[in-house]
């Protein structure tokens, strides 16, 4: 799951932050300015999604939750599986040897049918668990970047802030001067936010 493509809605929060420049500064804003960048106010700067949701601790504390509870949840779904299909295939071998009456054979059928429905009714609903996960965890991705890039540009009162991801044609930032490049700012930012969140928790 350290791949972004899971992230990639992300993008609508980030990708276009339009920001006023009379807005004040605050204290809360004093933690960004040991990574201050050179752009100036009323600059259109940007920064990589794909090494915030690297580098961001919050998404790789998430990311290492959901996928222990992804990976039980497979674990589950593939011990059920593999006990129907062993059942299925006993009694299939005990057909071929005849060793068992047709009538028993047609309850043991349809039983194993019944079990295979219910097998496929609770895969089902376990993936949607997964996908349920993987959303929330999106979220709580996409609120915590975006509060903290409001905070972040009351300070520095740039024009707009953009995101850029991936490959160039998939991002609205394909040339840019590195001096506008803010992502080493908003990192320290967003891990020194969530260092203290998680203090305060304790």
């Amino acid at each position: 799951m350290k791949s972004t493509t899971l992230f990639l809605s992300v993008l609508a929060f980030a990708a276009a932050l339009t920001v006023s420049c009379n807005q004040p500064k605050t204290a809360d804003d004093s933690q960004n300015e040991a990574a201050a960048s050179s752009a100036a106010a009323g600059s259109v700067v940007y920064f990589n999604l794909d090494r915030v949701l690297d580098e961001y601790d919050m998404a790789n504390d998430l990311r290492s939750v959901v996928e222990t509870k992804i990976n039980s949840i497979n674990q589950e779904v593939n011990r059920r599986g593999t006990k129907l299909e062993n059942d299925i295939k006993a009694f299939q071998d005990k057909i071929n040897k005849g060793l068992m009456t047709s009538s028993t054979a047609e309850v043991q059928s349809a039983n194993l049918q019944k079990r295979q429905n219910e097998f496929q009714q609770y895969a089902a609903q376990k993936q949607q668990e997964i996908a349920e996960e993987q959303q929330v965890m999106m979220n709580q991705l996409a609120d915590a970047i975006d509060s903290f890039l409001k905070k972040y540009n009351e300070e520095k009162r740039f024009a707009m802030i953009l995101a850029t991801q991936g490959q160039i044609l998939s991002t609205p930032v394909a040339v840019a001067d590195s001096t506008l490049d803010v992502t080493d700012e908003i990192l320290a930012g967003l891990n020194a936010e969530y260092i203290k969140t998680k203090a305060e928790k304790k």
